[in-house]
């Protein structure tokens, strides 16, 4: 059945002078043109310091601007999400394939995150994942975890460790791919995270776990964490995710410019994660179940 959420409130605050509200809605959220915001305007969804304005009416520093944006129907997502692992500091949860991680694209409350508060108000995740790829994702339930958890993420002290099915037949066992990833041109988007010479630098090892007729088995340990990282590094060593409508060879966006980077069609799990406990210091391994997709002829005949 079709999801329609209760609305939101998008609250920001004027640093800036001069521009009128219409000019700066305009120009700040291109997601709708002039004449939307002017009708939304007219329907009384825009105010600025808790009163409905003009679209002419000049902005000044500090003041506070909100469109309250009447309830939606979202997008469609898979229901429900699993609990791998709890207790008083933090939280594992396996994200469905097709969930979102946080709100964005017109998903609200259908995301990985408003469930996972559902059960635990106070969980703040700690990294995110691709709408299409599934896994883990960690979420810390107090301040002190969080700022743990933070330590070991910048000091490279948590394993992050992925299936993905990739186009085309491995030569090498192991791919050591450093490829930068950085912003690219993109006609839908205006910018696009992509492979790039002048982008950060970035390092995922990918391992051969099993060879097909037209497509490899990969498990891809990233050291890294850029926007899209393996979907980009496993394109720019001429092996890019089977199905993935966005990345070609190469690295960088498909030429015809269609897909954004929430489609789907490509095979991507996050399989295990492993990192020092924030309050003991043990070393901890996760593992979530691989899809039957991901899996290897002997775990499928196993």
């Amino acid at each position: 059945m079709p999801f329609i959420n209760s609305g939101y409130a998008y609250r920001e605050q004027i640093q800036a002078k001069g521009e009128s509200v219409l000019s700066h809605l305009a120009k700040r959220h291109p997601h709708s043109d002039a004449t939307q915001w002017r009708e939304r305007m007219a329907q009384g969804e825009i105010e600025l310091d808790g009163r409905n304005c003009g679209a002419d009416l000049p902005l000044h520093p500090g003041q506070w601007l909100q469109w309250n944006r009447p309830p939606w129907e979202e997008p469609e997502a898979p229901e429900g999400c699993e609990i791998l692992f709890e207790d008083a500091w933090m939280i594992a949860a396996i994200k469905p394939r097709g969930l979102p991680t946080l709100p964005s694209g017109g998903f609200l409350q259908q995301t990985l995150l408003m469930r996972v508060q559902q059960i635990f108000p106070e969980a703040v995740p700690m990294h995110r994942l691709g709408r299409e790829t599934s896994g883990i994702v960690l979420f810390a339930r107090t301040h002190a975890a969080a700022a743990e958890l933070q330590i070991a993420w910048r000091a490279n002290g948590v394993q992050k460790i992925y299936r993905a099915l990739a186009r085309g037949i491995s030569r090498q066992d192991i791919h050591r791919i450093t490829t930068p990833i950085g912003l690219v041109p993109h006609p839908r988007l205006g910018q696009l995270h992509a492979a790039t010479p002048n982008g950060k630098p970035s390092l995922s090892i990918a391992r051969v776990i099993e060879r097909h007729d037209t497509h490899t088995l990969f498990e891809v340990e990233i050291q890294t964490g850029r926007p899209h990282q393996i979907r980009i590094h496993m394109a720019s060593i001429g092996h890019p995710l089977v199905g993935d409508p966005l990345y070609v060879a190469g690295g960088g966006p498909h030429p015809n410019g269609l897909a954004v980077p929430g489609d789907g069609g490509y095979f991507l799990h996050a399989m295990r994660l492993r990192f020092p406990h924030p309050a003991s210091g043990e070393l901890l391994e996760l593992k979530a179940p691989v899809p039957s997709e991901l899996k290897t002829s002997h775990e499928l005949n196993s």
